[in-house]
């Protein structure tokens, strides 16, 4: 899914781009039923009922995310942030960062295994739930970016580029309380293909 479309995708829920147990072991079917099915479907449909007969209801998702606060930005955001998160897994895509995404990690963090340890660390120490996120400005700069709740890099002027789901839902019914092993299978299942094409998006 392009940036584009997922900006704009507002009322209708995003079917997922893989069967339901494609990221087992690291993700089960179970986890991804409740994840997509009733977790993101639910703030889908919350949002719908939120902006009904409200200026928001011919924005955009990135529109609304920019513009409001309160319940209509956290269902907001919390729909946007989903469609983005459930695109970049995959079992069988690149498992490393090439190109010009990988030198701006060198060049930044010094190596892709900092930039994993950084958000790693980042993502097992957030209070809570959230999110944390690797977003770029348009000049190509690399920033990490621990947002609580629905928090999102589009509110600081960035583009993200990847993000780790730290509320439990995403994670509790194969992991339980161990969230640092949950990061840790992360890593082998996100799609560097597809951050590395946000990436040349963000920077053209």
């Amino acid at each position: 899914m392009t940036m584009t479309t997922l900006a704009a995708t507002l009322f209708t829920v995003v079917e997922l781009p893989y069967a339901y147990d494609a990221l087992e072991p690291y993700i089960s079917a179970e986890t991804l039923h409740f994840h997509h099915d009733m977790h993101y479907a639910g703030y889908v449909a919350k949002l719908e009922e939120l902006v009904e007969g409200t200026r928001y209801a011919t924005m955009t998702l990135e529109e609304i995310i920019r513009e409001s606060d309160g319940a209509i930005f956290n269902n907001a955001a919390q729909a946007w942030n989903h469609v983005f998160y459930f695109e970049q897994l995959s079992r069988h895509g690149s498992h490393h960062p090439e190109g010009h995404l990988l030198r701006a990690i060198d060049e930044t963090f010094g190596s892709v295994d900092e930039l994993r340890r950084r958000m790693t660390t980042s993502a097992t120490s957030l209070f809570g739930s959230g999110w944390v996120w690797l977003a770029s400005d348009y000049d190509g700069r690399l920033y990490i970016i621990t947002k609580p709740n629905a928090g999102t890099p589009l509110n600081d002027s960035l583009v993200p580029l990847m993000c780790i789901d730290v509320w439990e839902h995403a994670y509790y019914l194969d992991y339980r309380n161990q969230r640092k092993q949950s990061v840790e299978d992360f890593w082998k299942i996100i799609d560097w293909d597809v951050v590395e094409e946000r990436y040349r998006a963000a920077t053209r």
